[in-house]
């Protein structure tokens, strides 16, 4: 039986790794994929073993796991990191019968184990992209980041504000605009009225924060959300004058990236679960206090719908550049 052995940090994991994967368990019986951590790193690498478990689940021949190395690492003293590595590979995995790279390092950790050293697209002729270049602007080179990972660079856009501000409409807007997917507010898929009870919130906020993740899962590059957690929790306590704990955990859980606040400064339309039109300007500071309070940067969104498109629009292209 064969064993074939890929090393890397795979940070970020893209179609240049996928590749050389591929190509390796297609010459092999058994491939172990070690991944090199730090507790320094970025990414963490349970992060990149679970990206690399993902994209290569249906492969039984794949086994990946981390090799944890502390130690201060430079590109220009591969053989001090390989002589470190490679004693505790052995322990790990054995002796490899075949090495694969797409770098030179593979040939001193070859060498080490006294076995042939496979390279794959060395020059970088059939995948022209780096984790490097990646993680400097990972919207740009979209295309060769793995499918597994892209969820952890997908930006979540919130539109948060008082009821009847344009939230709604507008995340569906930017969804097309973008080429993307939105998050709507599940609570209107759970009440027909404001007369609802703790377990009906607690029900509300899994269901938002479920919708949450699975949009992470099927957005391209950015996910607009409707509402958010912290939505929840303010209606939670204008209601019901309590907010469960639950709701607190699962707003850490689903963090957001940008936050866009809605004025109250366009017309009020009763829609049959509206019912804070007098209130709108007390609702407005009680979501801005919730946002200082947590010490979220946000845009402020008014003027009238036109605008406030525009604004909007102006803030995302800045956000893709960046």
């Amino acid at each position: 039986m064969k064993q074939g052995l890929v090393v890397g940090k795979f940070m970020v994991l893209h179609s240049g790794h996928v590749a050389l994967i591929r190509f390796a368990a297609a010459h092999c019986d058994v491939l172990s994929v070690i991944v090199i951590g730090s507790t320094h790193d970025p990414i963490a690498a349970p992060q990149r073993l679970e990206w690399l478990k993902q994209e290569f689940r249906a492969y039984v021949k794949i086994k990946a796991e981390i090799l944890v190395d502390d130690y201060p690492q430079t590109q220009g003293a591969w053989s001090d990191n390989i002589n470190r590595w490679a004693p505790r590979i052995k322990e790990k995995t054995g002796t490899p019968d075949l090495v694969f790279s797409s770098a030179s390092y593979g040939g001193i950790l070859a060498d080490f184990f006294g076995v042939p050293h496979v390279p794959f697209d060395m020059d970088r002729q059939e995948v022209s992209i780096s984790a490097t270049d990646i993680m400097e602007h990972s919207f740009f080179h979209w295309d060769f980041v793995a499918s597994s990972a892209r969820p952890y660079f997908v930006k979540r856009i919130c539109f948060y504000g008082p009821e009847s501000t344009g939230k709604s409409t507008m995340a569906q807007r930017m969804a097309a605009r973008f080429q993307t997917v939105s998050v709507p507010e599940v609570a209107r898929e759970f009440i027909t009225s404001n007369q609802f009870t703790v377990d009906d919130v607690v029900r509300i906020g899994h269901a938002q924060a479920d919708r949450l993740r699975q949009g992470t899962l099927a957005a391209n590059k950015i996910l607009f959300c409707d509402t958010d957690l912290i939505t929840t929790q303010i209606y939670s306590q204008v209601y019901l004058k309590t907010v469960p704990d639950i709701l607190y955990s699962l707003e850490k859980e689903t963090p957001m990236d940008y936050y866009f606040l809605f004025d109250v400064d366009v017309p009020w339309v009763a829609d049959g679960l509206r019912d804070l039109g007098g209130k709108r300007q007390e609702m407005m500071e009680i979501f801005r206090n919730n946002l200082d309070h947590r010490g979220i940067k946000y845009t402020l969104i008014s003027g009238t719908y036109e605008q406030r498109e525009a604004r909007v629009m102006e803030a995302m292209n800045a956000i893709l550049a960046s």
